[in-house]
């Protein structure tokens, strides 16, 4: 019979009418709103802020996200010579904001006397939050000659891929070369970063010519310069290398106030 529970055409029915409701608008929806991915969210909304981790500078985490070091630092109220801790909280929205009138809980937690560290560094995780590391010496490096650096090529090998920064493919020039090298300072200044910690450049040198313009040296074989170091121009800075890239090459950048600039427009013409 159709009435009775343990009959086929009821136990059909059933199913039909349950099929139709969850057809219907609500109808067999989820009791908890799906979660919304973080890569839907536009750029801005996605990373707004920057958690500093150990090894890194304020300089590198500038050139990360190409923003001019001098306005993070006044953005988040980080003063010459720009010492930043482990697991400080850096705003990214530079220009769009006024700076804050005091210091952030993370940077003012720091220790009175910081390490002389040329860079971030974790504390011990009992008091992590409590006592944060310096990330850069107290003493500020020498004064830099103002005005545009006198430029030099940074190594001997013929260009191989241009400047593009404006598609978003390369924000330098890429040079090719042997394995081993030289790679040369392209002026004088000083080194402000000296490591592998920046995603897709390898063994990264960066120095500063003066308060404009950054010089950045990558994929390198072997580092020969450390932070705070202070180089000439045509000095050996490292030696040429694959590191981060698939051909040994030399990929050199120059920023103006944080952004790229095409190099070319720079060096002097062979």
């Amino acid at each position: 019979m159709l009435n009775r529970p343990d009959s086929l055409l009821y136990r059909l029915s059933a199913l039909i009418v349950i099929s139709i409701i969850c057809a219907l608008p609500l109808g067999c929806a989820p009791t908890q709103p799906a979660a919304v991915s973080d890569r839907a969210q536009p750029p801005s909304r996605r990373i707004m802020t920057h958690e500093v981790s150990p090894g890194e500078t304020l300089y590198s985490i500038a050139w990360r996200h190409g923003v001019d070091y001098r306005q993070l630092a006044r953005h988040n109220n980080v003063s010459a010579p720009y010492t930043i801790y482990a697991g400080q909280i850096l705003r990214l929205d530079v220009g769009t904001a006024t700076v804050a009138s005091a210091p952030s809980q993370s940077a003012a937690r720091a220790p009175a006397r910081p390490t002389r560290s040329p860079r971030a560094t974790p504390a011990p995780t009992s008091t992590r939050s409590e006592n944060r590391t310096a990330s850069r010496a107290t003493t500020p490096p020498p004064a830099l000659v103002a005005g545009a650096p006198q430029w030099q090529w940074p190594a001997r090998g013929r260009v191989i891929n241009a400047f593009g920064a404006s598609t978003g493919f390369n924000q330098g020039i890429d040079i090719d070369g042997e394995l081993g090298e030289p790679v040369i300072a392209a002026a004088s200044g000083h080194v402000v970063y000296a490591g592998s910690g920046l995603r897709g450049y390898g063994n990264l040198l960066i120095i500063k010519h003066n308060d404009t313009y950054l010089s950045a040296y990558a994929h390198n074989q072997r580092l020969l310069k450390n932070e705070g170091d202070m180089v000439k121009a045509g000095e050996r800075v490292a030696d040429m290398g694959s590191s981060g890239t698939n051909k040994v090459k030399l990929h050199f950048e120059i920023r103006r106030e944080g952004r790229p600039v095409d190099p070319m427009r720079y060096l002097p013409k062979r």
